[in-house]
């Protein structure tokens, strides 16, 4: 009998003062009525590096494989993965189809095996439009942000 995985809610996102510049990221994890924020920042980031590093947190704060519905207003980091652009950028070597580099390899190589290791369905929601979660970690990405400004 195979144990039933927990189900996990994860809403992300990335905030960026100028693109680079200081950068920040919030993660709202809850399961079961329990709700943990994660935030963080960076100094010089971009806002997709900043997006991306709040979904790599979030998943990897988990313990176990999990079911997750994860929902974050950045296109960048849901169509990637639910187009199958990221497979296609790995297997061509981290190009692109206009043959240009693809962006932020360091941090698509740590998210693949996050989502080998849990089953992850991501929900796009548009930002700065009132969703209760969304609001909150743009709160704590921008909270971030300003505190990495030099």
């Amino acid at each position: 009998m195979t144990q039933q995985r927990k189900h996990v809610e994860i809403f992300t996102d990335g905030a960026c003062s100028g693109n680079p510049g200081p950068g920040g990221w919030g993660a709202v994890l809850r399961y079961k009525g329990n709700t943990r924020e994660l935030s963080g920042g960076e100094r010089e980031t971009t806002n997709n590096r900043m997006e991306l590093t709040a979904v790599i947190e979030a998943l990897s704060a988990l313990k176990e494989p999990c079911d997750v519905t994860l929902t974050s207003d950045s296109k960048y980091v849901i169509d990637a993965i639910q187009k199958g652009w990221v497979y296609g950028w790995k297997k061509k070597g981290w190009v692109k189809s206009d043959k240009k580099p693809a962006l932020n390899v360091d941090l698509w190589e740590q998210l693949l095996p996050l989502l080998a290791y849990h089953q992850v369905e991501f929900v796009w929601v548009k930002g700065h439009a009132g969703h209760p979660e969304n609001e909150r970690c743009d709160q704590m990405a921008v909270a971030q942000s300003e505190k990495h400004k030099g």
